[in-house]
């Protein structure tokens, strides 16, 4: 039996208007990503990367072209269906952490489930504990965020992400702010993810983290250049005994 498809975009475009001025921000994007893929989304900056990511994430709406995301026509919905989507479709993490400070890791990771309508969790503080637990923080439940350290700091979003069962998890520049090594365990990590199930569209500006996904499209003026699997995929150990050589 075939994989089902999470994302599907059909001739999608998005178009910014500044007083007389059209900027096309997205052309014709043509994908799919089917269930348990590991995609990396490149592109120089202004290529469209984030434009996109936040049409899929149900953040904005096409100009044209239509987008199904687990099947739904995600172009029909209303406000409160977008949210309710977003809330349990979709896991979101970020370059900046958006941790809310002076509350625990736990507090921070039951957030989306207090959102959850469709009653689908019953005991939400073990959910997140075990959500957790998955990111390799199970020692860390009862610590502030402020008490972290910023890779720390990134599993915990990353933990929030998972809480709720999402079909799709997309990152945006999640290793922005960290150094190098603390990118490759959070590279790492999201291949354990994926390997365990999880659909992950990563944005990142970085090719050596790139390399740890199955898949690359690369955007270049609002249209795909390219989408290719990747033929030597990083190891945690190969990216790390590359840094060690680096100079």
């Amino acid at each position: 039996m075939p994989n089902k498809n999470v994302i599907e975009t059909k001739n999608l475009g998005r178009v910014f208007k500044n007083g007389d001025i059209e900027v096309h921000a997205l052309t014709d994007i043509n994908i799919t990503i089917e269930e348990n893929e590991f995609v990396a989304l490149m592109g120089s900056s202004g290529s469209g990367k984030s434009t996109l990511l936040h049409i899929l994430g149900c953040l904005d709406q096409p100009t044209s072209g239509a987008y199904y995301l687990d099947g739904v026509h995600v172009n029909q919905l209303n406000k409160n269906q977008l949210a309710d989507i977003r809330n349990q479709k979709i896991g979101f993490i970020f370059q900046s952490y958006n941790l809310l400070s002076r509350t625990t890791a736990l507090e921070n990771v039951e957030l989306p489930l207090v959102y959850d309508r469709t009653g689908r969790f019953s005991n939400s503080r073990e959910r997140a504990k075990k959500a957790l637990e998955q990111v390799g923080l199970g020692d860390r439940v009862h610590h502030k965020t402020n008490e972290l350290s910023g890779g720390q700091q990134q599993r915990v979003a990353i933990a929030r992400a998972l809480v709720n069962d999402p079909s799709l998890i997309l990152s945006d520049e999640a290793t922005g702010n960290l150094d190098s090594r603390t990118s490759i365990e959070i590279a790492d990590l999201f291949v354990r993810l994926n390997n365990a199930g999880k659909t992950i569209l990563m944005i990142t500006h970085e090719p050596e983290i790139a390399q740890f996904a199955k898949r690359m499209i690369y955007l270049r003026d609002g249209r795909v250049l390219t989408d290719e699997w990747i033929q030597n995929r990083s190891t945690k150990e190969s990216a790390l005994q590359e840094l060690e050589l680096t100079p």
